[in-house]
């Protein structure tokens, strides 16, 4: 078994001042450390539920996934600024200091709160919730060790990010 490292989250926010919801996962995986984005590894399922929700092109590169963020009003963060942690295992996960999620919003609309997981639920009802005075919606984690979650279930599941636009608004 690995050793504990005590890890600082290397991947800075990403909003801008247009972002209208907010995505956290718990703490980066290894894969997304190497790639410093966020859902880095390659079986992670984000990617492919989030471009099939929006109708969009898959994003392959770092800076192909920043713009489809921004391009749909997506911030993306983690609930952790540090832990002591197991490679990427989440239940490993201790001596938790969370992020300061005013940095987020304080800048931007967001209008709601999504949690990737039952991990980042945990942590941010732990952590989070009481100085931020919102709540978050739990959707089910798009890693590839929630293997009950088939891909068109978890598109299902997540349509709720779906921002409408003007376009949408028009077809009611």
């Amino acid at each position: 078994m690995s050793e504990y490292q005590h890890i600082v989250h290397p991947i800075p926010p990403l909003y801008d001042a247009e972002s209208q919801i907010l995505i956290l996962g718990s703490f980066p995986s290894v894969k997304s450390r190497e790639m410093a984005f966020f859902y880095g590894h390659p079986q992670n399922r984000f990617w492919r539920v989030v471009s099939e929700i929006f109708e969009d092109a898959f994003p392959e590169t770092v800076e192909e996934r920043s713009a489809f963020l921004h391009r749909h009003h997506i911030a993306a963060w983690d609930v952790i600024h540090s832990c002591d942690i197991v490679g990427s295992s989440d239940a490993s996960i201790k001596n938790v200091v969370a992020n300061d999620l005013s940095v987020i919003l304080d800048a931007a609309p967001i209008r709601e709160i999504y949690v990737n997981g039952k991990t980042a639920e945990k942590m941010y009802l732990r952590y989070t919730k009481e100085r931020t005075g919102r709540e978050a919606v739990c959707l089910p984690s798009t890693s590839p060790a929630n293997a009950a979650w088939t891909l068109p279930k978890l598109v299902d599941a997540w349509r709720v990010i779906r921002v409408p636009t003007p376009k949408d608004q028009s077809d009611f």
